[in-house]
């Protein structure tokens, strides 16, 4: 596989984890707790397997531009820009929700979740929007 086929990947990694994020909230909603926890993990292993996918696409593609022109510029970098600081944020909250959900802390686990759940569904949904602008709509990128 080359490097520059890692984006498809990884959308498809995501794609993959925010349908068991939003499986394992509608199991747990159901009061179905052993498929809300399969699901969530099924979800923390496709959101790692993201993040490497990710990380090791960048770090050897290096930085690429948007190529989209008009419109399309104000918008991209509006869902890009609120999207970087989210998905920042979404790593440490999801340990704080995991953690005590090991434990059996369900009070905090559910606590911790109703902020995790939003954040970690806008990131993913962001997520795979900002790859369709950049690499299908308007793509390719511009290498920088």
């Amino acid at each position: 596989m080359d490097v520059t086929e890692l984006p498809k990947l990884y959308t498809i990694f995501n794609g993959c984890a925010l349908l068991h994020i939003i499986l394992g909230l509608t199991m747990i909603k159901l009061g179905h707790k052993k498929p809300h926890i399969v699901s969530m993990v099924i979800a923390l292993l496709f959101s790692t397997a993201f993040l490497g996918c990710y990380l090791y696409y960048h770090f050897h593609a290096g930085h690429v531009k948007f190529a989209g022109t008009g419109l399309s510029r104000p918008i991209y970098f509006t869902v890009l820009f609120t999207h970087i600081p989210l998905a920042i944020l979404s790593l440490p909250l999801i340990i704080m929700t995991v953690l005590p959900g090991l434990k059996s802390r369900f009070d905090k686990h559910k606590r911790m979740a109703k902020w995790t759940v939003p954040v970690w569904l806008y990131v993913s949904v962001t997520g795979i929007i900002v790859y369709l602008m950049c690499y299908v709509w308007y793509g390719p990128p511009i290498r920088a």
